[in-house]
């Protein structure tokens, strides 16, 4: 995603917002759709007019539009939007990435980082049925209480007396069950859960939901120096794209890499579904090396709009973005590592400004030097733009841009295991920390920078953004602002 600059009026705001993958985009000279509702009205006729008039200029596949949905039955904007993408769905070019969502709340996301939950991010063993931790946000309740990366939820309840076993709610219902019980995400919201911690240790505590700040950098293993056999590699754990401040945090973890004269990484894209495209354009400044001035993306949209089609090229200076204003600072002096080798640890769950990232370093590592670790990433080589409707509270979200990297290739719909000189198959293994050199992916990363050889990712579809290896994400029918981009939040 890449946060917009420009608007129409009080009425009909167009938000340069790329969402997830796709590459770097400037504020569109054209504006909005150019026949958009004539009222400032908020009936649902007046917001299924704003999605045609935003599809019919803006999609990137008009030719993969059903221009022919009946609104009979329609009951609200996203069920309008699915069924006019349909055609690029089943052709796997747009899987999901055209939705509706709130502007206040995506807009509080992007410019805070703030969210509300118990700040954890849930998955579902697809066998057994039991619900894991991924990971635990900080910030959140439910990392004061106990929880963290391999947690597993046991009991859920609004009290000690009406607990209810996570497997009774598999097998009632489903994964869905289970999100119900963990009840909506409002601050105040509170549910008595047992879980056990990894080791075993069983806990009940009443925990409550409250805004909690996505920091996208944990504190604890986001950024660490790994020491193999005497070798320095930086280690860089990265959440999401979505935080606007967070170019300023990696700012300082490539500062400090670069320092320590550093020259192999493992960038760990393992959880993150994309964001900001301008984070990942700034990613790219700090992995710059020796290229500043040469092609980092180009980002290329429908036909009808190629006037809007631009090169985003590796900088030695950019602005940070300053939430307070909502724009980006002065320009300031970037700092810059010199990349040897990269092995990007990926999975179906990794997506769009993270693959956009990966695809766009391939021109610049010589291809022994890089690898895909893990499994196959989703296969999001497209962005969105964020349209608004203010009368509404209604941002669309539609396709409307694909980017290429240097050597003008961008069609990874399959996944990056198919573009990535090579790839090595390794398992998520959520009982071991991150940022832990014996944790599968990083040992497996560290074995292909280390010369050590390994077992090839067997390429092929991606499978979807909410699976993760043998478990599922836990994710709503209808997720939030915060969980479309963070799946499995909560």
């Amino acid at each position: 995603m890449n946060i917009g600059r420009t608007a129409l009026s009080s009425t009909l705001a167009f938000a340069l917002v790329a969402c997830g993958g796709g590459g770097s985009s400037p504020p569109p000279t054209s504006g909005g759709p150019t026949t958009p509702p004539t009222t400032a009205g908020c009936s649902l006729t007046e917001q299924l007019d704003f999605a045609d008039a935003v599809l019919n200029e803006w999609y990137l596949f008009p030719n993969l539009l059903d221009n022919n949905v009946s609104r009979a039955g329609i009951t609200d904007v996203q069920t309008y939007l699915n069924a006019r993408v349909a055609p690029a769905r089943a052709q796997d070019r747009d899987k999901g990435f055209t939705f509706a969502t709130s502007i206040a709340e995506e807009n509080e996301l992007i410019n805070s980082g703030a969210s509300a939950g118990f700040g954890i991010r849930l998955a579902y063993d697809t066998v057994n049925n039991r619900v894991f931790l991924l990971e635990a946000f900080e910030n959140g309740n439910g990392f004061a209480a106990g929880m963290d990366r391999g947690t597993e939820l046991l009991q859920i309840g609004e009290s000690s007396g009406n607990l209810v076993t996570v497997s009774s709610l598999m097998a009632s219902g489903g994964p869905q069950s289970v999100i119900n019980a963990l009840g909506p995400s409002d601050p105040g919201v509170s549910r008595v859960i047992r879980f056990a911690q990894v080791g075993g240790n069983v806990i009940e505590q009443t925990i409550t939901k409250s805004s909690f700040s996505l920091n996208p950098i944990s504190n604890r293993y986001g950024a660490v120096v790994l020491n193999d056999g005497g070798k320095q590699v930086g280690y860089l754990n990265f959440r999401t794209f979505i935080v606007g401040t967070s170019d300023r945090q990696l700012a300082d973890v490539f500062q400090d890499f670069s320092n320590q004269g550093i020259t192999e990484f493992i960038i760990d894209f393992r959880y993150n579904g994309g964001g900001l495209v301008r984070i990942a354009d700034m990613m790219g400044d700090f992995l710059r090396g020796p290229n500043t001035g040469q092609v980092f993306s180009e980002t290329v949209l429908r036909p009808s709009k190629s006037s809007e089609n631009s090169t985003e090229f590796f900088e030695s200076t950019g602005g940070f973005f300053n939430p307070a204003t909502g724009a980006l600072g002065s320009s300031e002096t970037l700092p810059s590592v010199n990349p040897i080798k990269i092995a990007f640890i990926g999975r179906v769950g990794t997506a769009s400004a993270s693959e956009l990232v990966m695809n766009s370093m391939i021109p610049y590592v010589a291809p022994a030097n890089l690898a895909l670790i893990g499994d196959n990433t989703s296969g999001k080589p497209v962005g969105q733009f964020g349209f608004d409707l203010d009368a509404c509270d209604l941002r669309i979200r539609a396709v409307t841009f694909q980017t290429n990297n240097a050597d003008g290739r961008g069609e990874y719909f399959s996944g990056m295991a198919s573009e990535m000189p090579n790839t090595c198959r390794a398992s998520d293994d959520i009982f071991a920390p991150l940022g832990d050199a014996s944790e599968a992916s990083i040992a497996t990363a560290l074995d292909f920078l280390g010369g050590r050889t390994c077992t090839a990712i067997i390429g092929g579809p991606g499978q979807g953004i909410q699976s993760v290896g043998g478990r599922e994400i836990l994710q709503p029918e209808r997720p939030n602002a915060a969980q479309f981009e963070i799946p499995g939040l909560f």
